[in-house]
């Protein structure tokens, strides 16, 4: 938040870069004064991404590879890691594969419903308002636990929320 507020003193966008899985990752981070979100690897197993569909035990994969991987910068990133020169890269991302999900449609149609919502629970009508006047609040680990889905199995998987990690 601190390098937000100094971005916007001398009119220099800030930009959320990393970490972005849920909806209300990017409520945080517009809420912490982010102008944008980078959100490659959350469009990275979509129909419209590059990269080949695979399968692999039984479910659908894309290839990936990240901006900074060694194979990225072979295709020509490079200039983007400042190696145009290098005769060894030095990779700053990975390759590898992520789960295949769909249309980019359907992701984007959830990240902008869990945006609404998180701009309600926080009474921010506009972005603007919620950057203005949302308050972060350190919890506990308790809490968070409490936060979450508790004393139940999920049998039913929805869209916008996980309960365990990737592949």
């Amino acid at each position: 938040m601190d390098c937000a507020e100094v971005g916007h003193k001398y009119g220099v966008p800030v930009i959320a870069d990393g970490g972005i899985k849920y909806s209300g990752d990017v409520v945080k981070a517009l809420a912490a004064g982010a102008s944008v979100c980078m959100m490659g690897s959350l469009f990275a197993g979509t129909e419209e991404s590059p990269g080949e569909t695979v399968l692999y035990r039984g479910r659908s994969y894309k290839t990936y590879r990240g901006m900074g991987s060694i194979g990225a910068m072979e295709k020509g990133s490079k200039d983007r890691y400042f190696q145009t020169d290098a005769k060894k890269l030095v990779p700053e991302g990975v390759e590898g594969m992520v789960a295949y999900k769909g249309k980019a449609e359907e992701i984007v149609y959830q990240m902008i419903g869990g945006l609404r919502a998180g701009m309600g629970y926080c009474g921010a009508p506009t972005i603007q308002d919620l950057m203005d006047n949302a308050t972060f609040i350190k919890i506990t680990a308790a809490s968070l636990k409490e936060s979450h889905p508790h004393d139940i199995t999920i049998t039913k998987e929805a869209p916008n929320y996980s309960t365990q990690g990737e592949i």
